[in-house]
């Protein structure tokens, strides 16, 4: 069964679930539920400690990033604990040359980069998934 919250998505990562999988298949949820109130509803509950510093962070990390992408009402409070950021940075990928880190250090939105954790512009994106919404310009 897929997490329908990504409190869920933490349990499933803490007993076990590979973290890609898991976050994956929440996104696919997230994406597909059809009101704001319902995005909402799955960010809201703290997700339990994983035992991973890096996950703890990256939960933080997708949580604030999805409300502001979503113009959800507001960031769950939970998002901005301190076990939510990480002491030293994390460069998100596979490759370790300069110029990707350099790369994922200039790309990574700001949710994630506040965190010391650098990816890539479009972190959750889903080969099949919704584009955000366009912001509007002033």
């Amino acid at each position: 069964m897929r997490p329908n919250t990504l409190a869920q998505t933490a349990e499933r990562m803490a007993s076990g679930h590979s973290a890609d999988t898991a976050l994956s298949e929440f996104l696919d949820e997230f994406y597909l539920a059809p009101t704001t109130e319902l995005k909402s509803a799955m960010l809201l509950d703290e997700p339990p400690q994983t035992g991973d510093p890096r996950l703890e962070g990256l939960l933080g990390a997708v949580a604030e990033y999805l409300a502001h992408q979503y113009g959800l009402p507001r960031v769950p409070p939970w998002a901005y604990s301190p076990s939510r950021y990480l002491e030293r940075p994390w460069h998100v990928s596979s490759m370790s040359d300069d110029g990707m880190r350099e790369y994922l250090t200039y790309a990574s939105p700001g949710e994630f980069a506040s965190r010391n954790i650098f990816t890539e512009e479009r972190p959750l994106r889903r080969a099949r998934g919704p584009r955000p919404p366009e912001k509007q310009r002033p």
